[in-house]
């Protein structure tokens, strides 16, 4: 038999609305109201959000972000700023407790992340883990150099054609850990770029050429266009064969939703929350 988790598919949704829901279901699946979930959403508007222990003011430009009409949040999560535009988001909610769960940060990733490989590997595409192989690399880690996601290895980096494609954050709260991530479908380097601040042109030169080296999108990789609804298909097909469980899927009950509601307005539509640091 296996294990049956609930299954969310969002859609695209406001980015205070998709924090919110990501915490709410690490709250309920906590207090034991629901099974361990994972969930896919989109974004919209196209929305910048920026890990937990990001400075925003110090990083991000907000003029040119508001004069593309891009959205702002603050992930619950660490990490680095991120474009979510043309991407499909996951999410995992499970307990720390969970059967086979290891309890490092770093093999739990391994872990849940197989899922993501798996359906990389549905979509035809030449995935595989790299780990770190050398000092230096390590010592990269934990030294992040800028403030864009994707311009970091981490431990057991998700390669997809000799390229980084998936960028995922994790954090724990209540016994519970939550890890969500992009599959990029597209990238647009310029938007991208035009939010950061940089010291001087030649910082963000740099940062343009090395982009394709550490990020890439799907579409630029396959041998054809893949959809938003061939990766729901692929991804969660990949976390059902990968974590062998059965994903069933769940719709909100009213109350489930008012506390969606509430902890959006109460924390993630807030300037205490998203201007912080």
């Amino acid at each position: 038999m296996k294990t049956k988790w609930y299954f969310i598919n969002s859609g695209p949704c406001s980015p205070s609305y998709n924090m919110a829901l990501d915490e709410a279901l690490l709250d309920l699946h906590s207090r034991g109201e629901i099974p361990p979930v994972i969930r896919f959403y989109e974004w919209n508007p196209a929305t910048l959000s920026v890990g937990y222990f990001q400075r925003a003011e110090k990083e991000i430009d907000f003029d040119k972000l508001k004069a593309q009409k891009i959205g702002f949040v603050r992930r619950p999560t660490g990490g680095r700023a991120v474009l979510h535009e043309h991407e499909l988001t996951y999410s995992v909610i499970v307990t720390e407790q969970y059967p086979d769960m290891p309890a490092t940060v770093t093999e739990a990733y391994r872990v849940l992340s197989e899922g993501l490989l798996l359906g990389f590997q549905n979509l035809g595409l030449n995935a595989y883990f790299s780990v770190p192989d050398s000092e230096e690399k390590l010592l990269d880690l934990k030294k992040p150099k800028s403030a864009v996601c994707f311009d970091a290895p981490s431990w057991y980096e998700l390669v997809v054609e000799g390229k980084k494609v998936a960028g995922s954050a994790q954090t724990r709260q209540k016994g519970v850990i939550l890890q969500h991530g992009a599959i990029l479908l597209d990238l647009d380097e310029d938007k991208l770029l035009s939010v950061f601040k940089f010291p001087s042109e030649e910082a963000k030169e740099k940062m343009r050429t090395k982009l394709p080296e550490k990020a890439v999108a799907i579409n630029r990789i396959a041998d054809r266009r893949i959809t938003i609804e061939e990766c729901v298909v692929a991804f969660k097909k990949g976390f059902e064969d990968a974590l062998n469980i059965e994903l069933i899927p769940y719709e909100l009950t009213d109350s489930q939703k008012d506390f969606v509601k509430e902890l959006e307005k109460t924390k993630y539509l807030t300037d205490e929350w998203n201007f912080r640091k």
